[in-house]
């Protein structure tokens, strides 16, 4: 959410208004050329090399931010069912080669449908027991959690003590006057989150309720078009490669399916090194949640602003601040190990693939943080490379042409 909703609204208005300048722009020019043409019988000077590049890096880059804008929020659901379907058909083959027979000299076998709902089923179901135990674990330490939550604070509150005291000593303040500072924050924050929760819950519980029945309307709708996408996938392939935009589709598809496997193989590898590190480290060092623990810093580490360090440090500095020698050290352990496995990984599996530099990453990564939210996070990088393999494909388009158009103003033939 933004702090000055005008100020966005006006800049997403103001940036659609200039886009559709510049091809209503485009288009009168052409018309203005063409009708020159008709009547004097000889052409306008075209525009150059390099206004042609400016026009075309516009006129792709409004066409992105548009369809990122109001037409991927339509299609989402289905383009993730493709990509499902697409890594269900290997096997859904292999089954449907294997239970083929013939029955009065016809071939009959299963319908790729059927085994592609077959084995979302099996998934879900495999899935669903996962979850079942790491759900009962996750609560188990949970209970552990809130039962030890008195004694936790306690220890904060004797921590707290602590410090006030050396803070009046330090600053010859009366006794007890940090003490009554830190007490009544602490009460009044208290009293502030108790007046604003309920009111909070109220209002809000009928959009949560609405976000859950979404939720499932969308599951459900995924779960169709992943076994339609499975049946009709040799049609769609076939209308795609008779299409005019065949090249079009095969180069975004390539590089997406590229980008994206190699970002969602990246990021997952990397969550799971770092759930299992965390969990294996504080184990060793006896934190009686170190499962809890470490799915929370994975997930943290999946986040593009958090990461390990998010936790980690402040921890291992408290730590040390109370002379916890081993917790402390064993801490940014776990964090060197954690931002070194990081970095291997992204190097080896990422690799060229991308084909952004770093400043270029972080560039695409605050533009779409700016247009589309937290989503822009990934949004802007996919973004900017779409834009880079159109301009480059339509400007050797161009280029080519403008040197046909010379050719032929020269009487030579191209």
């Amino acid at each position: 959410m933004s702090f000055f909703p005008g100020r966005m609204h006006f800049k997403r208005n103001f940036l659609l208004s200039w886009f559709l300048h510049i091809f209503h722009r485009l288009i009168y020019n052409n018309s203005v050329q063409k009708k020159y043409k008709s009547e004097t019988g000889e052409s306008m000077e075209k525009p150059s090399r390099k206004l042609k590049k400016t026009i075309l890096i516009l006129g792709v880059t409004g066409a992105v931010y548009l369809s990122f804008r109001f037409l991927l929020p339509l299609v989402i659901p289905f383009l993730i069912a493709y990509v499902f379907a697409l890594s269900l058909r290997p096997s859904a083959l292999w089954i449907e080669r294997k239970t083929r027979f013939n029955y009065k000299k016809r071939v009959i076998s299963l319908p790729l449908a059927l085994i592609g709902g077959i084995e979302i089923l099996l998934f879900m179901i495999v899935l669903g027991v996962f979850l079942y135990f790491a759900g009962r674990k996750l609560f188990l330490e949970a209970k552990l959690l809130l039962e030890n939550l008195p004694k936790i604070l306690d220890g904060i509150n004797a921590w707290l003590m602590d410090n006030c005291s050396f803070v009046e000593r330090f600053l010859k303040l009366p006794d007890g006057y940090m003490v009554n500072v830190v007490s009544d924050i602490l009460i009044g924050g208290e009293a502030a989150v108790k007046s604003r929760a309920m009111p909070f819950l109220m209002s809000n519980s009928m959009t949560v309720l609405k976000w859950v029945v979404q939720l499932t309307v969308i599951i459900v709708i995924l779960m169709i078009a992943t076994v339609l996408s499975l049946q009709e996938m040799d049609d769609i392939r076939t209308r795609r490669d008779n299409s005019m935009f065949c090249y079009e589709y095969a180069m975004l598809g390539n590089r997406l399916m590229t980008v994206g496997s190699a970002w969602l193989k990246t990021q997952a590898t990397i969550m799971l090194f770092t759930m299992i590190i965390c969990s294996v480290g504080l184990f060793l060092l006896k934190n009686p949640y170190f499962i809890l623990l470490g799915i929370i810093i994975g997930l943290l580490d999946a986040m593009p602003i958090f990461g390990t360090g998010t936790v980690l440090i402040p921890w291992a500095l408290i730590a040390l601040v109370e002379k916890k020698w081993l917790t402390g050290v064993g801490l940014i352990i776990i964090y060197i190990i954690c931002y070194f496995v990081r970095e291997i990984m992204e190097a080896k599996i990422m690799g060229g693939k991308v084909g952004l530099t770093p400043l270029e990453t972080l560039v695409a990564m605050y533009v779409g943080l700016q247009l589309f939210g937290i989503l822009g996070f990934i949004l802007g990088p996919i973004g900017l490379l779409i834009i880079e393999d159109i301009v480059e494909l339509y400007e050797g388009t161009c280029y080519n042409d403008q040197k046909n158009d010379r050719k032929n103003e020269k009487g030579e033939v191209p």
